[in-house]
């Protein structure tokens, strides 16, 4: 198959613009108006574009301009163009403003955060409608795929603004079965099952282990996965026991799924966030989800706050 030869402009685009704009106006003055320019600039493009053609494309006859027969020919031909571009570009523009937002997020987060708080989202109400993504890349914002993305770090990503959902800590997760068990009693019990850890929480791993009090856990064996979801699935399918985000695990230790081991927690060194470009700063729909996304782990903080101190108080009384 004979390979096509990519286009090739040989000449300044923005040249092309100020003839098309004087072509249209037939005057100098009000191209330059249209374009935010000086009438001498417009006149420079005219010459430099008329050079590389080798073609004369406007004359002034008396006080007017006219179009050659040249620039007759190329005038409609440029002005049929730009109006192709400005119409693409416009409907990129407004489904990008207008559109569902595109959100994209890590796996774990959408499955064990987002989604079970999804039952409280507003889709019914105007400017919250969501396309979601899941991937463990961080998109590139600024090539069109998404719109905004939940990120695990530290916050600082350049050429993006980012609202901070939570900072996380980690801690130990196994089945509900194994809820209540003495310290020393849960440690024989790791000895014989699989520690299924996240290849992205080895430094997690070795700092919550070293602290921990009464000295580290010594599991039977270790298998790396690609995510602290597929982890968290193990350790709710009685497998063995992962380490997680403990704000991840929240839902599914609530609903009976998991149970937290040894009550130690250390920082990961992170926490999520919703970035989106500078540009989108203003959107309502990014500001209506982050609203409503800081609002949902606010009340979960708070929640897990009164939970504590009733348990303490509890345990004093």
């Amino acid at each position: 198959m004979e390979k096509k030869t990519p286009y090739r402009l040989n000449v300044p685009l923005n040249a092309l613009r100020a003839f098309e704009a004087a072509a249209r106006h037939l005057s100098i003055k009000d191209a330059a108006m249209e374009l935010g320019v000086t009438p001498s600039a417009v006149s420079h493009q005219l010459r430099g574009l008329e050079d590389s053609l080798g073609l004369t494309l406007m004359r002034r006859v008396g006080p007017a301009l006219e179009l050659t027969d040249a620039g007759a020919r190329l005038a409609p031909e440029l002005t049929a163009g730009f109006a192709r571009i400005i119409d693409a570009v416009g409907g990129l523009k407004q489904d990008r403003s207008t559109g569902p937002l595109r959100l994209s997020m890590l796996p774990t987060f959408a499955a064990h955060w987002f989604s079970p708080r999804l039952t409280r989202y507003p889709f019914e109400r105007t400017g919250f409608d969501l396309l979601i993504s899941t991937t463990q890349e961080a998109v590139d914002l600024s090539s069109g795929v998404a719109d905004a993305a939940v990120r695990h770090g530290k916050g600082e990503w350049e050429g993006l603004q980012s609202d901070l959902l939570f900072e996380e800590t980690v801690g130990l997760f196994g089945a509900a079965s194994l809820e209540g068990l003495e310290p020393d009693t849960l440690r024989e019990r790791i000895a014989g099952m699989t520690l299924f850890l996240s290849q992205y929480r080895k430094e997690n791993y070795a700092r919550w282990n070293a602290t921990l009090p009464g000295g580290p856990i010594r599991p039977g064996a270790v298998m790396m996965v690609d995510s602290a979801g597929l982890a968290l699935r193990a350790a709710m399918d009685g497998a063995g026991v992962a380490l997680a985000g403990v704000e991840i695990a929240a839902f599914d230790v609530g609903a009976g799924r998991l149970t937290g081991l040894f009550r130690h927690r250390v920082h990961s060194g992170g926490g999520y966030f919703l970035v989106y470009p500078d540009a989108l700063a203003r959107d309502r729909r990014v500001r209506n989800l982050s609203r409503w996304m800081v609002s949902a782990a606010e009340e979960e903080r708070a929640l897990a706050r009164m939970l504590t101190a009733e348990k303490e108080s509890s345990q004093g009384s």
